[in-house]
């Protein structure tokens, strides 16, 4: 009798869920010439093409496609079959910088939850300096944040670039007091963009306090100030004011993934999480 092995189907819902074998690799701790073979073997067990390969990109054949749903169903029962008819539900803590929490926050929690639908996800959005305190406490189980000052350690997940992002309709002459629009201290953003600016002579005022980065983006759109964002974060509608009104660069600035957790089901959930961020940030 013919039988699914379960790594080749969690393989392919990896390849499924990240469109790309690299991606797959790295979510799953093994090679992509790894998840090339399970995928192979899938293949030969169903006899049919699952998955269409080019250079560019991964895509699911039409087959792949039905097959999508009877494999989610099957890791499902497998998982519950683990555990028990009840299986007690795992809790993962997990703290991302306001600064960092792009648009990947959207894909990261839907892939997260595909491929472990079984794991709580309690997220807490902050400062990266207040995230790290959590961290060390024991509070939270990983988080992402900006690098600070000289810690060490974590695992780099991509590395923005800075820039002083405005409504096109913004208005701002040198010589005038620049309209800033920023996250309250300790943020570690606000105080880069602030230094920058004394080190340059630019006088600024504190226009628009944010609560976080969503309202401190609202009130640059609306044309209040300017704001210090990653160009990554930035959103369409928003213009980098800075190299023609000689405002200082910014830098850049590394986005680090730090975990302590050693529980299966997490650490899976974890290189999940780093490979869809890593291929989000690339496709954008």
């Amino acid at each position: 009798m013919t039988t699914l092995d379960i790594s080749t189907v969690q393989a392919f819902l990896l390849v499924a869920e990240l469109q790309s074998f690299t991606r797959a690799a790295e979510a799953l701790g093994t090679t992509q010439a790894a998840v090339s073979m399970k995928l192979q073997r899938l293949e030969a067990v169903t006899g049919k093409r699952l998955v269409e390969r080019s250079p560019r990109a991964v895509r699911l054949t039409a087959d792949g496609v039905g097959f999508l749903d009877s494999a989610r169903a099957l890791m499902e029962a497998h998982d519950r079959a683990l555990s028990g008819e009840r299986p007690a539900r795992q809790q993962m803590s997990l703290g991302i910088s306001d600064h960092a929490a792009g648009p990947e926050l959207v894909p990261l929690l839907e892939r997260l939850h595909a491929v472990s639908p079984q794991l709580s996800l309690a997220v807490s959005i902050g400062f990266s300096r207040s995230l790290l305190e959590a961290y060390d406490g024991g509070d939270l189980d990983a988080v992402i944040v900006r690098q600070e000052g000289s810690r060490r350690g974590g695992e780099k997940l991509t590395e923005d670039e800075f820039g002083w992002f405005a409504a096109p309709r913004l208005q701002w002459h040198r010589g005038e007091k620049l309209r800033l629009a920023t996250l309250a201290p300790p943020c570690g953003v606000r105080a880069t963009a602030v230094r920058a600016l004394e080190k340059s002579g630019i006088e600024w005022n504190e226009a628009f306090v944010g609560g976080g980065v969503t309202a401190v983006i609202a009130a640059a759109l609306a044309g209040l100030a300017v704001a210090p964002l990653a160009r990554r974060i930035a959103p369409p509608g928003m213009v980098d004011i800075g190299p023609a009104n000689g405002l200082p660069q910014l830098g850049f600035s590394k986005v680090m993934l730090h975990s302590k957790v050693s529980e299966p089901l997490k650490l899976a959930a974890l290189r999940t999480l780093a490979a869809t961020f890593r291929s989000v940030v690339a496709a954008t």
